[in-house]
């Protein structure tokens, strides 16, 4: 009763409310925190305001019981935050070409300073290069609260781990790596995380953690684009990379599983490993090998997709130019409308200077978000029958796939979903 009676009277400010903010502040309302969630985007705040979710992890339902506990208050105004006792800073960090931007950082640090009290405990979330916090974040809220990090008040950084649509490893459940500016800090940032979900990983200073971010998703990116090349040559000498994929998959030992898709997106992939990479060159003059490949190989991946809709269109002796493609799925993952990055815009920029004509489905995406040019039509017989080609490249359960090889549309599939005569994978 008395750590209840605490937290309901802590005020925890987290500055963004996308994919990654909106759990974390959702989850500190429900174990009792007081929870103002900040976000610039009106559009936003006015859907949370009026329980209206856009985060397939967190429910309607969930996010009105969070309002309406008093607990948890959504805002553009960071006057809102005065008073505050814990900050999160969730906000993008992503690459302008090829440079890394963390203005949306600096602008967050800036608003927190001004209502920096002494005690109070600041947190970094943001993907970013080894040393962001304490050579970026720690100046300007010293700067422009007068106060001293480490003396006055604390700071540290905790890399997220969200992965949109896991419903096994949610945000309570993945461990939470957790770092702090000095000993004080890092109490302070593992006991808030002690508190919201199951297990915490300290390590001893923020570049620690900031670079265990960039090292798992460099990790991914690498290996996609492994299994990537492979499939591109693998479709060349006539081998199902799909099955050898999963006959390597009955190995216990030595072996991970990453499947070939059209591209990487989200956002992660495309930018975590290139802020390893920018910082290698930048503090090293070094080039980071790995990830300049497979950033190459990954962001060239739309191009072999319109590649090969060309060549089987050219059996149907049609041509891109004229020609109707169904887009299936443009979310850059399942079962989310998560499409920041994602290689369908990529595509659908390819196939609209070829001089396509795109017709898509995807009931993930906002309104707002849908990609310019492009028609939303339902997955239905008039869609099939309006188009000359389909890929599918997000298989979103919500899909009924059975419509797609119930004719003799020609399909690409980049997912290993369908089957019919008609059917051709990555």
């Amino acid at each position: 009763m008395e750590e209840q009676m605490s937290l309901d009277q802590e005020k925890v400010v987290i500055v963004g409310q996308g994919y990654v903010g909106l759990p974390v502040a959702i989850r500190a309302a429900e174990v009792g925190y007081t929870v103002v969630g900040v976000d610039v985007d009106k559009r936003r705040i006015d859907d949370l305001l009026a329980g209206r979710s856009y985060v397939d992890d967190i429910d309607s339902s969930t996010l009105r019981s969070a309002t309406e506990s008093g607990r948890y208050l959504a805002t553009t105004d960071y006057d809102d935050i005065a008073g505050y006792d814990i900050a999160v800073i969730t906000v993008p960090t992503p690459l302008r070409e090829s440079l890394p931007d963390l203005s949306f950082i600096e602008e967050s640090a800036r608003s927190l300073a001004v209502h920096l009290k002494p005690g109070a405990t600041v947190i970094l979330e943001s993907t970013t290069y080894p040393g962001t916090t304490e050579e970026l974040l720690v100046p300007i809220l010293e700067a422009g609260s007068g106060l001293k990090a480490g003396k006055d008040f604390f700071a540290g950084y905790s890399p997220e781990r969200i992965d949109p649509g896991n419903k096994v490893w949610g945000f309570v459940e993945t461990p939470k790596v957790v770092s702090g500016i000095d000993a004080e800090s890092l109490d302070k940032v593992q006991r808030f995380y002690n508190r919201l979900v199951t297990t915490t990983v300290p390590v001893s200073t923020p570049k620690e953690a900031e670079l265990t971010k960039l090292l798992e998703n460099t990790f991914r990116h690498v290996n996609i684009a492994l299994v990537n090349e492979l499939a591109i040559y693998a479709h060349q000498l006539g081998v199902n990379i799909w099955e050898s994929i999963e006959a390597a998959s009955s190995k216990p030992f030595g072996f991970m599983k990453f499947t070939p898709g059209p591209g990487v997106g989200g956002h992660c992939l495309p930018v975590d490993p290139s802020y390893l990479s920018w910082q290698v060159r930048r503090k090293l003059g070094q080039s980071f090998r790995f990830v300049e490949l497979a950033n190459d190989i990954n962001d060239h991946m739309p191009d072999y997709v319109l590649q090969r809709l060309m060549l089987m269109l050219n059996k149907q002796q049609r041509s891109i130019s004229g020609s109707t493609i169904l887009l299936v799925g443009l979310a850059y993952k399942k079962n989310t409308g998560d499409i920041r990055e994602a290689p369908s815009l990529r595509l659908i920029e390819l196939l609209s200077d070829a001089g396509a004509q795109l017709i898509a489905v995807d009931a993930h995406i906002e309104a707002h978000r849908w990609p310019a040019g492009v028609r939303s039509v339902a997955l239905n017989e008039d869609a099939i029958s309006e188009a000359d080609i389909a890929v599918l490249l997000t298989d979103h359960d919500d899909l009924d796939l059975s419509i797609l090889t119930a004719h003799d549309l020609p399909l690409l599939d980049t997912k290993n979903r369908l089957v019919a005569g008609c059917v051709e994978r990555l």
